[in-house]
Protein backbone atom coordinates (compact mmCIF):
# COMPACT_ATOMS: atom_id res chain seq x y z
CA UNK A 1 0.00 0.00 0.00
CA UNK A 2 1.51 3.49 -0.91
CA UNK A 3 2.25 6.16 1.24
CA UNK A 4 -1.07 8.26 -0.87
CA UNK A 5 -3.53 5.64 0.22
CA UNK A 6 -2.43 5.00 3.80
CA UNK A 7 -3.56 8.83 4.39
CA UNK A 8 -6.81 8.48 2.89
CA UNK A 9 -8.61 8.01 5.38
CA UNK A 10 -7.41 11.01 7.98
CA UNK A 11 -8.22 13.44 4.58
CA UNK A 12 -11.95 11.82 4.90
CA UNK A 13 -11.57 11.96 8.60
CA UNK A 14 -10.47 16.26 8.27
CA UNK A 15 -12.99 16.59 5.70
CA UNK A 16 -15.66 15.37 8.21
CA UNK A 17 -14.34 17.25 11.08
CA UNK A 18 -14.15 20.75 8.93
CA UNK A 19 -17.77 19.92 8.29
CA UNK A 20 -18.85 19.45 11.74
CA UNK A 21 -16.92 22.71 12.79
CA UNK A 22 -18.85 24.43 9.78
CA UNK A 23 -22.05 23.56 11.38
CA UNK A 24 -21.39 24.65 14.69
CA UNK A 25 -20.54 28.25 13.68
CA UNK A 26 -22.48 30.85 15.21
CA UNK A 27 -24.36 32.87 12.52
CA UNK A 28 -27.01 35.88 12.97
CA UNK A 29 -30.52 34.66 13.69
CA UNK A 30 -31.94 36.27 10.81
CA UNK A 31 -29.78 33.58 8.49
CA UNK A 32 -29.32 30.49 11.23
CA UNK A 33 -32.41 28.68 9.19
CA UNK A 34 -30.22 28.43 5.90
CA UNK A 35 -27.41 27.19 7.21
CA UNK A 36 -26.61 24.02 4.68
CA UNK A 37 -25.88 20.58 6.17
CA UNK A 38 -22.03 20.82 5.77
CA UNK A 39 -21.92 16.85 7.42
CA UNK A 40 -24.94 15.44 5.27
CA UNK A 41 -22.98 16.79 1.76
CA UNK A 42 -19.73 15.85 3.00
CA UNK A 43 -21.30 12.45 3.67
CA UNK A 44 -23.02 12.62 0.34
CA UNK A 45 -19.46 12.96 -1.26
CA UNK A 46 -17.67 10.60 0.27
CA UNK A 47 -20.16 8.00 -0.25
CA UNK A 48 -20.44 9.04 -3.77
CA UNK A 49 -16.91 8.64 -4.45
CA UNK A 50 -16.00 5.85 -2.43
CA UNK A 51 -18.41 3.39 -1.55
CA UNK A 52 -16.19 0.93 -0.74
CA UNK A 53 -14.82 3.08 2.29
CA UNK A 54 -17.60 5.28 3.72
CA UNK A 55 -21.01 4.21 4.21
CA UNK A 56 -23.95 3.54 6.38
CA UNK A 57 -21.46 2.64 9.20
CA UNK A 58 -19.45 6.24 8.90
CA UNK A 59 -22.50 8.01 8.44
CA UNK A 60 -24.01 6.63 11.99
CA UNK A 61 -20.56 7.64 13.70
CA UNK A 62 -20.44 10.97 11.89
CA UNK A 63 -24.27 11.29 13.29
CA UNK A 64 -23.68 10.24 17.00
CA UNK A 65 -21.01 12.94 16.43
CA UNK A 66 -23.30 15.60 15.89
CA UNK A 67 -25.73 14.45 18.27
CA UNK A 68 -23.43 14.58 21.22
CA UNK A 69 -21.77 18.08 19.85
CA UNK A 70 -25.35 19.93 19.27
CA UNK A 71 -26.97 18.68 22.39
CA UNK A 72 -29.98 16.91 20.24
CA UNK A 73 -31.26 13.53 21.09
CA UNK A 74 -29.27 10.82 21.15
CA UNK A 75 -29.54 9.20 17.58
CA UNK A 76 -31.40 11.25 15.89
CA UNK A 77 -28.67 12.53 13.62
CA UNK A 78 -27.55 9.09 13.26
CA UNK A 79 -30.29 7.68 11.70
CA UNK A 80 -30.99 10.67 9.53
CA UNK A 81 -27.69 10.70 7.88
CA UNK A 82 -27.28 6.54 7.94
CA UNK A 83 -30.70 6.70 6.17
CA UNK A 84 -28.83 9.74 3.55
CA UNK A 85 -26.05 7.66 3.12
CA UNK A 86 -28.07 4.41 2.55
CA UNK A 87 -29.63 5.97 -0.12
CA UNK A 88 -26.91 7.51 -1.39
CA UNK A 89 -25.27 4.20 -2.02
CA UNK A 90 -28.20 3.19 -3.58
CA UNK A 91 -27.79 5.94 -6.05
CA UNK A 92 -24.66 6.25 -6.18
CA UNK A 93 -23.69 4.54 -10.02
CA UNK A 94 -25.82 7.11 -11.45
CA UNK A 95 -25.00 9.97 -8.98
CA UNK A 96 -21.80 9.65 -10.41
CA UNK A 97 -22.88 10.67 -14.07
CA UNK A 98 -25.34 13.10 -13.35
CA UNK A 99 -24.37 16.70 -14.16
CA UNK A 100 -23.76 19.12 -11.35
CA UNK A 101 -27.25 20.35 -11.49
CA UNK A 102 -29.10 17.32 -11.28
CA UNK A 103 -26.79 16.19 -8.28
CA UNK A 104 -27.85 19.26 -6.91
CA UNK A 105 -31.47 18.36 -7.17
CA UNK A 106 -30.56 14.83 -5.80
CA UNK A 107 -28.91 16.33 -2.84
CA UNK A 108 -31.68 18.90 -2.06
CA UNK A 109 -33.81 15.75 -1.69
CA UNK A 110 -31.43 13.91 0.40
CA UNK A 111 -31.00 16.52 2.44
CA UNK A 112 -34.40 17.52 2.83
CA UNK A 113 -35.08 13.86 3.84
CA UNK A 114 -32.68 14.47 6.83
CA UNK A 115 -35.03 17.19 7.70
CA UNK A 116 -37.57 15.57 7.43
CA UNK A 117 -36.20 13.02 9.81
CA UNK A 118 -34.90 15.49 12.65
CA UNK A 119 -38.53 17.47 12.38
CA UNK A 120 -39.90 14.54 12.69
CA UNK A 121 -38.10 13.32 15.94
CA UNK A 122 -37.99 17.00 17.05
CA UNK A 123 -42.06 16.69 16.66
CA UNK A 124 -42.13 13.78 18.43
CA UNK A 125 -40.51 14.76 21.76
CA UNK A 126 -42.54 17.95 21.84
CA UNK A 127 -41.30 20.70 19.56
CA UNK A 128 -43.95 22.18 17.42
CA UNK A 129 -43.16 24.37 13.96
CA UNK A 130 -45.48 25.69 12.60
CA UNK A 131 -43.80 26.55 9.05
CA UNK A 132 -41.74 24.28 6.47
CA UNK A 133 -38.41 26.70 7.10
CA UNK A 134 -37.12 23.79 8.59
CA UNK A 135 -36.58 22.52 4.76
CA UNK A 136 -34.50 25.82 3.64
CA UNK A 137 -31.19 23.86 4.88
CA UNK A 138 -31.64 21.60 1.71
CA UNK A 139 -32.43 24.56 -0.88
CA UNK A 140 -29.46 26.08 0.55
CA UNK A 141 -27.42 22.78 0.46
CA UNK A 142 -28.20 21.83 -2.93
CA UNK A 143 -27.20 25.59 -3.94
CA UNK A 144 -23.66 25.24 -2.43
CA UNK A 145 -23.43 21.71 -3.64
CA UNK A 146 -21.22 22.26 -6.87
CA UNK A 147 -19.12 23.93 -4.35
CA UNK A 148 -18.61 21.51 -2.49
CA UNK A 149 -18.53 18.87 -5.00
CA UNK A 150 -15.56 20.36 -6.76
CA UNK A 151 -13.58 21.54 -3.42
CA UNK A 152 -13.95 17.85 -2.34
CA UNK A 153 -13.09 16.19 -5.44
CA UNK A 154 -9.77 18.58 -5.77
CA UNK A 155 -8.74 17.17 -2.34
CA UNK A 156 -9.29 13.53 -2.82
CA UNK A 157 -7.21 13.98 -6.43
CA UNK A 158 -4.99 15.89 -4.73
CA UNK A 159 -3.98 13.89 -2.18
CA UNK A 160 -5.13 10.46 -4.07
CA UNK A 161 -7.77 9.67 -2.04
CA UNK A 162 -8.89 6.34 -3.36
Amino acid sequence: MSEHQRGGGLIILGTFLCGIILSQMPLPDFIGWARPEWVAMILIYWVIALPQSVGVGSAFVAGIVLDVIRGSVLGTNALALTIVAYVAMLLHRRMRVFPLWQQSLLVMILVGIHQLILHWVQVAVGYTGDSLLFLLPAVVSACCWPWIFLFLRRIRRTFYVS
